[in-house]
């Protein structure tokens, strides 16, 4: 069925099961937002060297499709590779913007995002990776005045890619300094983070950061210890940066979706995830929203209702017991992107399946919101699930959470 069709059928179709009924839109203030991301080019700009005229008019067009689909916040991707979408006098302008890292595009993203969704009265919300250097392992390829080059024994190879190494004090102090010089310069509604602090797991291949532990290790009883607190530093340093730096600017993340597992702790959710954003992300995003440490969680749960190793019913509700009485916000990160991809289960080519989970979600008052991934899919839809969510769930609009 072509998109076109099934939106029509869509507007026809009537409130069917619980799980797929139509529900009275919320009043007040709603996450609705969607990822909008830079590496490798994956939603904008559409290629690297595009005019700047041309990657300014790809980006007012996701503005302007966000806002007919009723969403209200976009997280804008502006630091994906220890670069910049703004003239930052820490590092290089991003290779995605000309094809050339440390090429001056011509224009300022970062700022005309800003004024732009602000003038079609949606939030911004600035998404810097910390630590990623590069998606390939090779350091001469990096521009020649890059900080990576300068400072050689700040980076850690792994896994064919290049990252900072999160134990070294003096790495987080400059990726702060970096990142935080965006919020000085522009009026940004929240700085955002994702799910990349230690990198996922690589089969085989050991993160080499035994000299950072043996210096500043001592007082841990374990590695694994000692690089959660080091990601625990980041996040506490970084909200009191953006505190100092802009007040009332938010700080959100959306880390995985998966904390632990209960088999590895009573605490955890009932899955089978593979990946446990505690041991292998060294990421204890359950203790931030605890400790109130954010103003917004995302946890990213990219599956289906029903799926055996990790439920989206089961991790809704989890989530909502981990929410429920903190100041930190809960919404949902949605897997857009699955929508009738090839190579998914089932449920994923059936353009309802998001719509449902809107619906389970808005039976606990923790939810506040969903952010969809990603822009391109947002553009395309190309089975009409956003179609379907917008009919479903967007019929009026929604302020942006403040």
């Amino acid at each position: 069925m072509s998109r076109r069709a099934f939106t029509l059928a869509a507007l026809s179709t009537p409130a069917g099961a619980a799980l797929e009924g139509r529900r009275v839109p919320r009043t007040g203030a709603e996450m609705r937002g969607v990822w909008l991301s830079t590496v490798l080019n994956r939603d904008w700009p559409s290629r690297p060297g595009l005019p700047a005229a041309a990657q300014r008019a790809e980006l007012i067009a996701h503005l302007d499709k966000a806002v007919r689909d009723r969403l209200n916040t976009v997280i804008l991707q502006v630091r994906p590779c220890a670069d910049a979408l703004w003239p930052s006098p820490y590092e290089p302008w991003s290779a995605y913007l000309t094809g050339t890292q440390g090429r001056d595009p011509g224009w300022d993203p970062l700022g005309t995002a800003v004024r732009e969704a602000h003038a079609r009265g949606l939030a911004l919300h600035a998404w810097f990776n910390p630590y990623r250097v590069a998606v390939h392992a090779d350091p001469g390829r990096l521009t020649a005045s890059h900080p990576a080059r300068k400072h050689p024994g700040w980076v850690v190879p792994y896994g064919g890619r290049l990252y900072y190494n999160p134990g070294l004090p003096e790495v987080r102090a400059f990726i702060q300094r970096a990142m935080l010089d965006a919020v000085a310069r522009y009026p940004v509604d929240a700085v955002h983070f994702d799910d990349y602090f230690y990198p996922y797991p690589v089969a085989g291949q050991t993160f080499d950061d035994e000299d950072a532990y043996d210096r500043h290790g001592g007082a841990f009883t374990s590695r694994a210890a000692w690089r959660r607190d080091n990601v625990d530093r980041l996040v506490r340093e970084t909200a009191a940066g953006i505190a100092r730096v802009r007040p009332g600017t938010r700080f959100g993340i959306s880390p995985f979706g998966v904390w632990r597992n209960a088999s590895t702790d009573s605490r955890g959710s009932e899955t089978r995830a593979a990946v446990q954003s505690y041991d292998d992300l060294h990421a204890d995003s359950r203790g931030w929203v605890a400790k109130g440490w954010i103003d917004y969680v995302v946890p990213q749960l990219y599956w289906h209702i029903g799926f055996g190793v990790a439920d989206y019913a089961e991790l809704v509700a989890w989530w909502a017991r981990v929410a429920q009485g903190g100041r930190t916000r809960l919404y949902l990160g949605e897997a857009l992107y699955k929508a009738g991809a090839a190579g998914q289960p089932s449920a994923w080519q059936d353009p309802v399946e998001l719509s449902r989970h809107l619906t389970l979600a808005a039976r606990y008052p923790q939810v506040r919101g969903h952010v969809f991934f990603a822009a391109k899919e947002v553009a395309a839809d190309p089975i009409g699930a956003m179609a379907r969510v917008v009919f479903d769930h967007y019929r009026q609009p929604a302020r942006p959470p403040r």
